[in-house]
């Protein structure tokens, strides 16, 4: 069983940055790759990155060039630093893990983390 634990989310104003934090993020047999996603408010939840057991790192366009994946394999922790911060950033930010093929899709993963808030303000 695989338990995901974000952390990290609070309350910025734009041009900010906050580092996430998601526990519980191993590698077994099933789940090849780590991913973010966000779900705004009236929107789907969408991809933000994800890095895989034997690559490549994805980033959605919106964030590229902001945001940076990363991973603590000892610690079995996902990370995403968040620079640049827009309104348009605000969401709750989830962490999951799968097999990860298509990187970008929801159903491509199969556990769940319960979310962090992203708030960001102009």
């Amino acid at each position: 069983q695989v338990t995901l634990v974000e952390s990290g989310g609070d309350s910025v104003q734009a041009g900010g940055s906050l580092n996430l934090s998601c526990t519980g993020a191993s590698y077994t047999g099933a789940t090849r790759c780590m991913a973010w996603f966000r779900q705004g408010p009236g929107k789907e939840r969408e991809a933000v990155a994800t890095i895989c057991r034997e690559g490549p790192i994805n980033y959605a366009d919106s964030v590229k060039g902001r945001f940076t994946v990363s991973q603590d394999n000892a610690k079995d922790t996902l990370f995403l630093q968040m620079n640049s911060l827009k309104p348009e950033d605000t969401a709750m930010y989830y962490c999951a893990s799968g097999y990860g093929r298509p990187w970008y899709l929801v159903y491509a993963y199969q556990y769940w983390g319960q979310g962090t808030q992203v708030t960001v303000s102009s």
